[in-house]
């Protein structure tokens, strides 16, 4: 067990459920030990609806995302950018910044560099220059500057694989087998989105579908459920496995 104090960790997702999906299993361990749970999305989730308007889903997607966020009693922050046009520019790295020193986590989980959606690999780089940038003082926005670098951990992308369809493996799997019903209701809890899924994208069996990627995990360390994680461990970023120390025999390694 670390001895750190700061024992906040967010969570910062492209759109509402991309968190619930990737990592929530982990995030409810790290409640088990203590730590304060955030949770934050670039979008609203404003395009995921065949037939409400932007500003009807948007409120309901919000929504879902504080009753999931409160399973774990967090918290649930929105940045307002667009559904497929969030942009690595100033506003959105500003909103991103001022974030990271407002919740003023010691670990931060976003989403894979590489994905199948443009939208998520964007989210990924801007939370990674977030991180690294929210110290630097002349840089302002309405929350003060933090003091150092947290943890950056990446989530896998959608099916573990990049869009050639090779497979990206994770560095870090946690055994969530027994926090997966907990999972499932936090996913569940986005009840927009099973829907809006099987009208675009033609998949139903929303949980299953969740369900089905973890036991894949779980199997690749002998247990029932697993998520997967890479570390950044680029120059002054943290170079000590914070999941591992948390979470201790729960985490493998490799």
């Amino acid at each position: 067990m670390r001895e750190d104090k700061n024992k906040t960790v967010l969570a910062v997702g492209a759109h509402p459920d991309d968190v619930e999906i990737m990592c929530a299993g982990t995030l409810a361990l790290l409640k088990e030990k203590g730590w304060k749970i955030e949770i934050a999305t670039m979008t609203p989730g404003d395009l995921g609806s065949a037939s409400l308007s932007r500003d009807k889903i948007s409120m309901i997607r919000k929504n879902e995302a504080v009753i999931s966020a409160k399973i774990l009693d967090g918290n649930y922050h929105c940045m307002g950018n667009d559904d497929i046009f969030i942009m690595y520019d100033r506003s959105t790295l500003l909103k991103a910044i001022n974030l990271i020193r407002k919740v003023k986590p010691n670990l931060v989980i976003t989403q894979s560099p590489q994905d199948y959606m443009v939208d998520h690999e964007v989210t990924s780089k801007v939370i990674k220059t977030a991180c690294f940038s929210a110290g630097i003082s002349n840089i302002k926005t309405e929350a003060k500057p933090v003091l150092k670098i947290p943890h950056l951990f990446y989530m896998d992308s959608l099916e573990g694989t990049d869009v050639f369809g090779e497979s990206i493996k994770s560095t870090t799997i946690v055994d969530i087998s027994s926090t997966i019903e907990i999972k499932e209701k936090m996913l569940a809890a986005h009840n927009s989105q099973r829907s809006w899924l099987m009208s675009h994208n033609g998949i139903d069996e929303y949980i299953i579908a969740m369900k089905n990627f973890s036991s894949k995990h779980g199997k690749e360390i002998g247990v029932k459920y697993g998520e997967g994680f890479r570390q950044h461990l680029g120059h002054a970023y943290p170079q000590s496995n914070i999941l591992k120390e948390e979470l201790l025999e729960k985490v493998r390694v490799f």
